[in-house]
């Protein structure tokens, strides 16, 4: 667990993504006691959970990073204060040294302050392409009208603009690449995972309760007539956890005429609640399983044979479910378990041969030798 480990290890500078960051905050917030640093990037900060740890651990030190692996570590920073309360979203920060940002047009020009452009960036650390990728070198690594002579700068497809501060703004994608928990998925990547099933993956423009600057946390599936999680399952062999579709619903109404092209503002909002009747709890510690079940994926209910995972679940709620469980059942489950046996009816076994859940940690005082 990261939280014992930061304390048995004394460790000073952690660097977590957004959503790892908010799950320890929410959880585990004696993670941060003892921390004199910490860094997060990968998807949008949420602005309610930065605020609070710079509220409740003044001492550290908390900045927001940004930089697409094509051009590492970090491109840009931004050191997080409590006057970022004020703003609609954390912005990504200003260029680190030897870095080189351009926000451009289509045309390749630059635009003023406060327009928005898409990101281009060069310098030190950046790539020299895709390995045995020609076509996509050629289309992300481009010659730099601003540079020197045979400089190359990234496209990152990323829409950005520049604040009156210096600072940037993330405000969105150029094109239909998502971030899911920090990971990249290109939809593309999970339509061909669904090939030899009717219906196309696709992402939901704004996820339920999420800012519309926020990266989305889950993947919707579309498809035209089979029942609602069926095709997500073959996804779960041959693709990794965070693009396989949480949530898949029925529509055959999503084409916009006359183009024939799919339209995404009209995909239903995936419905968990609508789903054959299953069988109950059987005994006190199913019903304890099922309303745990219930709470983390915020459903009213949840039958001994519903799949965590088909009814949105995902590798982070599943720690959250596994803290819960060491709560109130007084029981330690690791995370393999939750995935190999994802229904409460599979669960409760392992309830049986679970060790008992570790005391919590507790701050205390270091004694002073004399």
């Amino acid at each position: 667990m990261i939280a014992a480990l930061v304390r048995t290890e004394a460790v000073t500078t952690l660097h977590v993504s957004a959503s790892l960051l908010n799950f320890l905050l929410d959880e585990y917030p004696q993670t941060f006691r003892g921390l004199r640093q910490v860094m997060t990037g990968g998807e949008a900060a949420s602005v309610s959970h930065v605020l609070r740890l710079v509220e409740e651990f003044p001492q550290i030190k908390l900045v927001n990073g940004y930089s697409p692996v094509e051009s590492t570590i970090f491109t840009l920073a931004h050191r997080i204060t409590a006057a970022d309360g004020a703003r609609p979203s954390v912005p990504v920060g200003r260029p680190l040294d030897g870095k080189r940002l351009w926000v451009l047009d289509q045309h390749l020009g630059l635009v003023a302050p406060g327009v928005t452009g898409e990101l281009y960036m060069s310098g030190i650390g950046l790539a020299h392409g895709y390995t045995g990728q020609p076509g996509p070198t050629a289309e992300r690594f481009v010659a730099c009208p601003y540079g020197s002579a045979g400089e190359r700068m990234y496209r990152t497809g990323d829409l950005v603009r520049w604040l009156p501060d210096g600072t940037l703004e993330f405000l969105g994608r150029a094109d239909d690449q998502v971030k899911i928990r920090g990971f990249r998925v290109e939809p593309g990547e999970v339509r061909a995972a669904l090939d030899s099933h009717p219906g196309r993956a696709e992402r939901r423009r704004r996820p339920r309760g999420q800012p519309r600057r926020q990266a989305a946390d889950r993947l919707c599936g579309r498809q035209g007539r089979a029942g609602p999680g069926r095709p997500a399952r073959p996804c779960r062999r041959t693709a990794p956890e965070y693009m396989v579709p949480s949530a898949v619903v029925c529509s055959t109404r999503c084409r916009s005429p006359p183009t024939g092209k799919l339209d995404r503002r009209a995909l239903p909002a995936p419905d968990h609640t609508q789903r054959e009747p299953g069988r109950g709890p059987r005994n006190e510690r199913e019903e304890k399983l099922c309303g745990l079940f219930a709470e983390i994926l915020r459903l009213e209910s949840v039958g001994i044979d519903d799949n965590f995972f088909d009814l949105g679940g995902h590798s982070l709620l599943v720690t959250r479910l596994i803290s819960r469980i060491r709560s109130v059942l007084g029981a330690e489950l690791s995370i393999k378990a939750v995935f190999e046996a994802p229904t409460v009816a599979e669960l409760v076994g392992r309830l049986t041969t679970a060790t008992r859940a570790r005391p919590a940690l507790r701050a205390r005082s270091k004694e002073v030798s004399s």
